[in-house]
């Protein structure tokens, strides 16, 4: 039970690097609703949502001293650059799927996330399958103009 509470937390705090319930995503190209930065709950982790190639991927582009610490301790020199979010596709659902790296436990996990809207998305991690999953809501924090010159062609 201690694994799985360390790996809930763990999770969390990736997660409060990472993105539920959103409107259906029509086609690929509205997968770049999601694309931009966006900030944990408690502003720990800043991650950039984006193409890497024929995928979508979350990299950090910061953390606070406090995260760097933890992933330090971990045995990770550092947050910033790591891809957090990995092969993460659009789902028939509307959700994104794919896995998730908690570098402070050196596990992936399964991933998904959601936009609910402009600004919220809902990230959520699970242990095992849809089993000891937690869930956060991010919060976008860069502005349209940026997110539609990386839409552009």
């Amino acid at each position: 039970m201690r694994f799985v509470k360390l790996a809930l937390a763990a999770l969390a705090a990736a997660l409060g690097m990472a993105a539920v319930s959103a409107p259906a995503f029509a086609a690929d190209g509205d997968i770049a609703r999601s694309y931009g930065v966006w900030r944990n709950p408690h502003n720990t982790v800043h991650l950039e949502i984006k193409d890497c190639g024929p995928s979508t991927c979350g990299v950090v582009v910061w953390a606070s001293a406090k995260a760097e610490a933890d992933a330090r301790k971990s045995g990770t020199d550092t947050l910033v650059g790591k891809q957090l979010l990995r092969d993460f596709e659009a789902q028939n659902d509307g959700s994104l799927k794919g896995r998730v790296w908690v570098p402070t436990l050196k596990v992936t996990l399964v991933g998904s996330a959601n936009i609910i809207d402009p600004k919220t998305m809902r990230a959520k991690g699970c242990v095992i399958g849809n089993f000891l999953c937690k869930s956060q809501l991010w919060t976008r924090i860069d502005g349209s103009s940026v997110l539609a010159s990386r839409a552009a062609p």
